[in-house]
C-alpha cells in the first residue's frame, strides 16, 4: 500500500475526523478532530503498519483559538513510509495519552508538559523531565519571556574554584583568550 492509498484508507475510516489533509514536498500531514486522537493513531499503528512513533511536538499559536496544537510524527518500519497527524487542542482540555499505543510516547508526552503546559489524561507517569518539580513556568509557550522569570533558587555560577579544580586538567575562566582558557594539563614545577 502506498502512502496515498494510506491517507486515502484514513479519510474513508475517519470521514468525520479528518479535517484536512496536506501534501508538501511528497510529505503528507493530515489534520484530524481533538476527540479522534487515540482511534486514528491507533488504527495508524495496527492497520496501516505505523510502527515508529519518531515524534511527538506541541505547537502555541499564541492569539489563536485554540492556542494549542499536537503534532504526532509516524513511520512505518516495513513500508518505509512517514505520516504526520496534527490535531488543535480545545483550550482547557486534556490530550488522550497515546503510552498505551507506543510505550516511547511517554517521554515526548512529559516533554510537552514541561515545556509547554498540555496535559495528557490517562499517562502512566505525568511529571515534569527537564524542569524541577514545582516549577510553576512553562518555558517553551510563546509568552514566556527570553529573559526568563525570578526564581527562589540561588544562582548556578561559581564564584569559587570549580570542585575538580585540584584534578589533572584544569581551565582559567579569566584568560585572556580562548586558547588560554583551555583545559590543559597542570604544570608540575
Amino acid at each position: 500500500m502506498t502512502l496515498s492509498q494510506m491517507v486515502q484508507a484514513l479519510k474513508e475510516k475517519f470521514a468525520d475526523s479528518v479535517l484536512q489533509s496536506i501534501e508538501f514536498r511528497n510529505e503528507q500531514t493530515l489534520h484530524i478532530a481533538f476527540t479522534a486522537i487515540p482511534a486514528v493513531l491507533k488504527y495508524c499503528r495496527d492497520e496501516l503498519a505505523f510502527d515508529f512513533l519518531v515524534d511527538i511536538s506541541a505547537l502555541d499559536h499564541l492569539g489563536e483559538e485554540p492556542r494549542f496544537e499536537m503534532v504526532y510524527e509516524l513511520y512505518g518500519m516495513s513500508h518505509h513510509c512517514h505520516l504526520r497527524i496534527r490535531s488543535k487542542v480545545p483550550d482547557g482540555e486534556s490530550v488522550p495519552s497515546v503510552t498505551s499505543i507506543w510505550k516511547t510516547a511517554d517521554w515526548h508526552e512529559r516533554e510537552a508538559w514541561d515545556m509547554m503546559g498540555i496535559h495528557f489524561s490517562g499517562h502512566p507517569n505525568l511529571k515534569r523531565i527537564l524542569m524541577w518539580e514545582g516549577y510553576p513556568y512553562f518555558p517553551l509557550r510563546k509568552d514566556f519571556p527570553l529573559a526568563g522569570k525570578p526564581s527562589d533558587l540561588p544562582e548556578v555560577g561559581f564564584t569559587r574554584p570549580a570542585p575538580m579544580a585540584d584534578g589533572p586538567f584544569v581551565t582559567s575562566a579569566g584568560a585572556k583568550d580562548t586558547v588560554a582558557r583551555e583545559p590543559r594539563a597542570k604544570h608540575v614545577d
